[in-house]
């Protein structure tokens, strides 16, 4: 297969793990024989110094012109710290998303077996975990009108039927392919638009009567998580609660640093791993890379590429075992590994199968 895939890497780590994602993708391109063509983009910070823009267009115009976007991080110090910056790298994220039409996030939880031990939850709540949080991406209060001034400051909450209709449906068809269970998250004994987003729930749950539904208010949610993780199989909800929930779920693992996601919609599919920028750790070769390297696992099966995204799985995992690992997941007494070592090490190891 021939794929075009423009590569983000943006700020902080991510030019880092991005070239260790990079060279997974160009060991499975070897052992499968596939063609992958890179092409580079800015974004973010690092865009914003070179042009002034967060998403330049340039960078527009090469991702509509590719099948897939392998995004890696925006978010730099110099703007998290100026809340006055007319331009901030994390718009270059929101441009992204909705110049391409994404609308649907997907984060798969994953429990590595051998790091239960560093997740804040007892294990035995952790060791029947495996969900999946679907969330919509491109409406709600982080595109709505916003306003402040001196004295006042808003961000408007709006959704429509047609938004919330194709989110719902990614929903209900992730559980079909799973265990057959979705929970919808909103607020609806507060907002109107949860209301709403209930109401479509409902009507859409009589076409997949195969699958069992619940509705959760956001903070029973939140709470659930962590009280019985194993409860949820797919959960569908919108885009704040999502981005909050999402992030409090990736910690179930152990580390921010394992998790990947896929974003689709009307446009070219984008993967990108869930964590930050962390600046504060660029440059110093202990970032972790496989939540970038297992994104790339997941643009491959994306484009029905299972045994290859699936080899990629399985060098992660033996990396995993035989303690290839960073400093924030290596276990006390054995030697941490640079990031580009654990890219290098899971590379090699799916060249060799």
């Amino acid at each position: 297969m021939k794929l075009k895939i423009a590569v983000l890497p943006g700020d902080g780590i991510g030019p880092e793990i991005s070239k260790q994602g990079v060279a997974v993708l160009d060991a499975v391109a070897k052992r499968f024989g596939h063609h992958f063509e890179y092409r580079y983009g800015l974004i973010g910070a690092a865009a914003i110094r070179a042009c002034g823009n967060a998403y330049p267009p340039e960078t527009a115009a090469l991702c509509e012109a590719s099948d897939a976007v392998f995004f890696s991080a925006v978010g730099d110090l110099e703007f998290d710290n100026n809340p006055q910056s007319p331009v901030r790298p994390e718009q270059g994220l929101l441009a992204i998303r909705k110049g391409l039409g994404l609308y649907a996030n997907i984060r798969p939880i994953q429990i590595f077996k051998d790091l239960i031990h560093l997740s804040p939850l007892k294990r035995e709540l952790l060791e029947q975990a495996d969900f999946v949080c679907i969330r919509e991406l491109t409406g709600g209060m982080y595109f709505g009108e916003k306003f402040r001034d001196a004295n006042k400051a808003y961000d408007t909450n709006v959704y429509t039927r047609d938004e919330i209709g194709r989110i719902l449906k990614v929903g209900f068809e992730y559980a079909l392919k799973r265990r057959r269970h979705l929970t919808v998250v909103d607020k609806a004994n507060i907002l109107e638009t949860s209301r709403l987003w209930r109401s479509i729930a409902q009507e859409t749950e009589a076409q997949y009567p195969e699958v069992k539904v619940d509705y959760m208010y956001v903070d029973n949610a939140a709470m659930r998580m962590i009280q019985e993780p194993a409860f949820f199989d797919v959960i569908v909800t919108e885009n704040t609660f999502g981005d909050i929930l999402t992030d409090e779920a990736s910690v179930i693992s152990g580390s921010m640093g394992l998790l990947p996601s896929a974003s689709i919609g009307t446009g070219t599919p984008l993967f990108e791993p869930v964590h930050g920028s962390w600046p504060q750790g660029a440059g110093k070769n202990i970032a972790d890379p496989m939540a970038q390297i297992l994104s790339g696992a997941m643009l491959l099966e994306h484009f029905g590429l299972n045994a290859e995204g699936q080899a990629v799985r399985d060098a992660v995992d033996a990396a995993m075992n035989q303690y290839v690992r960073t400093p924030e997941i290596q276990e006390q007494g054995r030697r941490p590994y640079g990031t580009d070592e654990v890219g290098q090490w899971i590379a090699e190891a799916v060249l060799k199968g």
